[in-house]
């Protein structure tokens, strides 16, 4: 039966209505001004002529990029990177949060609170940079996976997502012979798909977006990730020089705005191609393993 709504009722959905539009607004304007610039002409970039539209339309800056090798090698390793730490990091993740999620394990309270604690406080950037130093990590490809490989938030949103699952499918497959990991990864983690989904995207984006463990653990150029080519590109940009060798005739047929831009726009690519095959189980998973069944 459908529900008359008065008069508040409107306004308030207006009110909704009109907040979640500036909020979409904020969000999508800047990143169309990259857009923007990474299409538009050299010219219009430099003028400051380009808002949310290209001016002047071509493809100089993406042939640039394209035609750099340290672009492709910096892509090459941020791929890397993301996938052996997603595979690693959900692997990991949800095998520890299997066993946490089991309400009569030996000093459980304990455990959770231990896991807990080390997401409110850690050691500071020195700390973690002088341990990465002792265990010889330094300028190594493991040192821009482990620092982050266990995210003790996705790992309680597994879970609750465990605790929701009826304890009867475990006491069946107990009692016809399977093991604990027999059991979970035949039943549990099949059942699990929605919220391993869910959590396979943040560790895939955050990976991919990762900044600070590279900059802080590496100097070695072969390392190198796409985040701190761009993050050197605009550094060099500010300068007309470039990582690559640009020399200054290139700088006067392409925008150095326009070149990052470009490079920018490049680099969220694949997470545009991957979200849309994730998407249907992101709501279910994240909602139900958000909250105990």
């Amino acid at each position: 039966m459908k529900i008359k709504k008065t008069a508040e009722d409107r306004i308030i959905d207006i009110v909704v209505y009109g907040v979640m539009l500036v909020a979409a607004l904020i969000t999508i304007i800047p990143f169309a001004n990259v857009i923007a610039k990474a299409f538009s002409a050299n010219w219009a970039v430099t003028a400051g002529r380009v808002s949310i539209w290209p001016i002047g339309f071509n493809l100089d800056s993406f042939k640039y990029v394209f035609s750099e090798n340290s672009f492709w090698h910096s892509m090459f390793v941020s791929v890397c990177v993301t996938v052996v730490a997603t595979a690693s990091g959900i692997l990991i993740t949800a095998v520890t949060a299997y066993p946490l999620s089991k309400k009569h394990l030996p000093g459980i309270k304990i455990i959770l609170f231990l896991f807990v604690f080390t997401m409110l406080f850690n050691g500071g950037m020195i700390p973690d940079y002088l341990n990465m130093k002792r265990l010889g990590l330094i300028n190594t490809f493991p040192v821009l996976i482990l620092p982050g490989l266990l995210s003790v938030y996705n790992m309680l949103i597994i879970k609750n997502y465990y605790e929701s699952l009826p304890e009867s499918i475990e006491e069946s497959a107990k009692i016809d012979g399977a093991s604990n990991p027999r059991i979970f990864f035949t039943i549990i983690a099949p059942l699990s798909i929605p919220v391993l989904a869910t959590i396979i995207l943040f560790i895939l984006v955050s990976f991919w977006n990762s900044y600070i463990p590279p900059m802080m653990y590496t100097t070695d150029p072969n390392l190198k990730t796409l985040q701190l080519y761009i993050r050197d590109l605009i550094a060099e940009a500010t300068t007309n020089t470039s990582s690559g060798g640009m020399t200054n005739q290139n700088w006067e047929n392409i925008s150095s705005e326009g070149m990052r831009s470009a490079t920018i726009v490049i680099s969220v690519v694949p997470m545009l191609i991957i979200y849309p095959f994730l998407q249907k189980y992101f709501l279910k998973g994240i909602l139900i393993g958000s909250v105990k069944g």
